[in-house]
């Protein structure tokens, strides 16, 4: 069964998110690992926001975004990777995620849990997005880039691979600007 614990966790767990959040960092999520994704944490660093699915034909820019990170990381690039199975293509639970993304694509950059991106369950964060910018997932692999004071900077959808040179572009600005 699939486990779509997201806000509904993080809400039982008594994290609230905000109403009407101002900025990036006022969201909460819950780690694939358990545990919670304090985006209060990543003041002062980039953030490009990804949902996943491990059985998308776009599965592939796992290996760019691990790039990006591996490139970016020391400079103060955060990769997050948002699972999710909104368009029925990620696994059944949080732990066969994790396993699949690291032994296939090697990635060492944080994940939430599977959680939801679209409608009206859709995380806080996502809709918070798409009242900034009109800008909603309308499938797998679709890319928020934050800057390093909590505002979106751009976004891109599933066919621009994240380590295409205009998210390079962006992300090297958003890094020069912090």
């Amino acid at each position: 069964m699939k486990k779509f614990w997201g806000l509904g966790f993080a809400l039982l767990m008594g994290v609230a998110q905000p109403a009407q959040a101002k900025d990036w960092f006022d969201f909460t999520f819950t780690s694939i690992e358990g545990g919670l994704i304090e985006t209060e944490s990543y003041r002062g660093k980039a953030v490009l926001v990804v949902n996943t699915a491990s059985k998308c034909g776009f599965t592939d820019q796992l290996e760019g975004m691990q790039d990006i990170y591996a490139r970016y990381r020391e400079r103060g690039l955060v990769v997050l990777a948002v699972p999710s199975d909104d368009f029925r293509q990620e696994l059944d639970s949080n732990e066969e995620v994790a396993e699949f993304c690291a032994l296939t694509y090697g990635t060492e950059f944080p994940m939430t849990e599977i959680t939801r991106v679209k409608g009206a369950l859709a995380h806080p964060f996502y809709k918070w997005a798409a009242a900034q910018t009109g800008f909603k997932p309308r499938w797998n692999f679709y890319k928020i880039l934050i800057g390093p004071d909590g505002q979106i900077v751009d976004s891109w959808n599933s066919l621009t691979r994240p380590n295409s040179g205009k998210v390079m572009q962006a992300v090297e600005k958003a890094l020069a600007d912090k």
